[in-house]
């Protein structure tokens, strides 16, 4: 697919109209749709702030990689999305944790921690993230419900 194909599907995705991009980006209503429509693409910086406004990666944006509706293309696109930064929306404490002094230590401790549980377990890095992260999940459960 092309990037203006992208930039297209993925404006009607985001439920955005041209105008509410072209807002976002300080540019014109026709500038987008030149974009869209592969006559003209956008500046760098543009496209960096396209990728943020869609959540998508800026490699993704403006590789060839196709969009199609198979699973394998789905999970691709899945894997090319900023989640910190698609999460952050709602959880803001995603996007300025990393600047909190002494975090690093603790970011040290749980890739050791990952290294053990893979190394111990067997598992690939895919199960060896779905399986700390669900403990997390239990813990944080089993939490709120004793707070209650």
């Amino acid at each position: 697919m092309s990037l203006g194909g992208k930039l297209l599907d993925l404006r009607k995705k985001a439920g955005l109209s041209q105008e509410e991009v072209a807002e976002k980006l300080g540019v014109s209503r026709q500038t987008v749709s030149k974009w869209e429509t592969d006559q003209t693409v956008p500046e760098l910086i543009k496209a960096k702030l396209l990728s943020q406004l869609y959540n998508v990666s800026y490699d993704y944006l403006i590789s060839g990689c196709p969009i199609g509706g198979d699973v394998t293309d789905i999970e691709l696109i899945v894997d090319e999305i900023d989640w910190t930064s698609a999460w952050s929306k709602k959880y803001p404490i995603l996007a300025s944790y990393q600047g909190i002094k002494g975090i690093d230590t603790y970011k040290e401790k749980m890739s050791e921690l990952y290294d053990t549980f893979k190394n111990k377990f067997g598992f690939d890095d895919a199960d060896t993230a779905l399986i700390l992260k669900d403990m997390l999940y239990q813990k944080y459960k089993l939490t709120k419900k004793q707070t209650k």
